[in-house]
């Protein structure tokens, strides 16, 4: 990794009031101290073209980096889909040892550093030996996460998910979901331990993650909540049609709904997916405050589905992205295919903006403030916020950067990006790849054997 800079020159930066001009960022312990608009750059500043603030990755799975493109073969006659991708992670799920995801981890990360993203939100759901048995360390998984972390600079908002039940109701775990399960004080004595784990990384948090509503009790809900009175709460929800289905069959109700009904839902939630939604459902989501976190590119790889995300935004939802099972790791692309998918499926064009808006801008403002809503931590170019920028190639061009790098080829691209103030980005890669990368290969050739 580079040195630290204590003052950035940039040609413009997006800043929480709008594009500036020849902007002298000044950093002190790792936090935006000083902002100086229409100066000319010193001789000691570093000088780069565009700075936007760092993104959040709401939801992030890292260990799925290693199956990417291990589940793209059809099965068999029957239609393929989330339910049959799921068991091939399964599989990988059975061999993984606390090192193997330390590694994998490492590479994920790197890779959202250089892809924009400058925190992540873990959703930390692997956690015990291959038995079922809980490790020596109950958070031996989570200490795996913030060693990558620590190796490669991104910012942790640790998500421990807690996983007790296979199906709605109360069923009883698969045998695949072994290393997923605990109880109510096994989960306890881990969220603890994980704390522990990520105390020592800069502006480290830990959330809670109750898995999914196929997956706890409602009295376990209400015990989850209260675990962790002042952090995000992640949940994944209304995924899958079958997942609505089953959640109607148990309740009688979708599963928003259900949420809406039966927990205190607010700003400090993130709603991952949320893909199948109905109006009354969208509508609650949005006057709650809560987040909803989006992976456009791994829900069409999944067959997931389109959310409403015009009909959101309308309403005056917010909204995260998150490269979920990174099946490829990319914030611009992420937002492309947010936007896409509503064409597609609209049959109309530049759906997410408002006449005269740029597209681009909105889908990363958007982006910036929910995302830094949904990990607990304020986004923007701002003073005393963590010095987490990326800088761009190409013109100085105001939102037409924004639009030329989310859609178009051959437009800007990272040159560089800091975690609180230091370069761990330049040239577009990290300064930690090739040994990382090696690592990686290596575990990646075991794995496929």
């Amino acid at each position: 990794m580079d040195i630290r800079p204590q003052t950035i020159w940039f040609e413009q930066a997006l800043l929480p009031d709008g594009w500036a001009v020849a902007v002298r960022v000044g950093i002190i312990d790792g936090r935006i101290a000083t902002i100086e608009r229409n100066v000319a750059p010193q001789g000691h500043d570093a000088r780069f073209v565009t700075a936007l603030p760092g993104l959040a990755n709401v939801h992030s799975h890292a260990f799925q980096r290693s199956i990417g493109g291990m589940a793209e073969v059809r099965g068999g006659p029957e239609h393929d889909d989330f339910w049959g991708w799921r068991e091939v992670m399964y599989r990988l799920v059975g061999v993984l040892t606390p090192d193997d995801v330390a590694v994998i981890t490492a590479m994920a990360f790197v890779e959202m550093l250089e892809a924009g993203f400058t925190r992540v939100g873990e959703f930390h759901y692997f956690h015990h030996q291959p038995s079922g048995e809980p490790y020596d360390d109950p958070a031996a998984m989570a200490a795996a996460v913030a060693s990558a972390a620590e190796e490669t600079g991104i910012a942790l908002t640790l998500l421990p998910v807690f996983y007790a039940h296979g199906g709605f109701g109360g069923k009883a775990p698969e045998a695949g979901q072994r290393r997923f399960v605990n109880d109510m004080d096994g989960f306890a004595n881990l969220l603890e331990a994980s704390r522990h784990a990520v105390g020592g990384l800069a502006d480290g948090t830990v959330g809670v993650a109750p898995h999914s509503l196929r997956a706890v009790t409602p009295e376990q809900l209400a015990a989850l909540a209260a675990m962790a009175p002042d952090a995000p709460i992640h949940i994944h929800i209304a995924e899958q049609q079958k997942e609505v289905a089953d959640c109607i069959e148990w309740s009688g109700q979708r599963p928003v709904a259900w949420l809406m009904d039966h927990a205190a839902v607010d700003a400090r939630w993130c709603l991952v997916h949320a893909t199948h939604i109905d109006p009354e459902e969208l509508t609650a989501i949005a006057a709650r405050g809560a987040v909803v976190g989006l992976c456009p590119i791994t829900e069409a790889n999944l067959g997931d589905g389109i959310f409403p995300a015009e009909a959101f935004l309308a309403a005056g939802g917010m909204f995260g992205i998150g490269s979920d099972s990174n099946i490829r790791i990319d914030a611009g692309q992420e937002l492309q295919l947010l936007e896409y998918g509503q064409r597609l499926s609209l049959r109309r064009r530049n759906v997410l903006s408002t006449t005269g808006a740029s597209t681009g801008r909105t889908l990363f403002d958007g982006a910036t403030a929910g995302g830094g809503r949904a990990v607990g931590h304020p986004a923007g170019i701002a003073l005393g916020h963590a010095a987490d920028l990326i800088a761009l190639s190409g013109c100085a061009c105001g939102d037409r950067t924004l639009d030329r790098w989310i859609f178009a080829g051959g437009g800007p691209v990272i040159d560089a990006v800091w975690r609180r103030g230091v370069q761990v980005v330049s040239n577009g890669r990290h300064g930690g790849r090739d040994e990382i990368a090696a690592r990686f290969t290596k575990v990646a050739a075991r794995l496929l054997q």
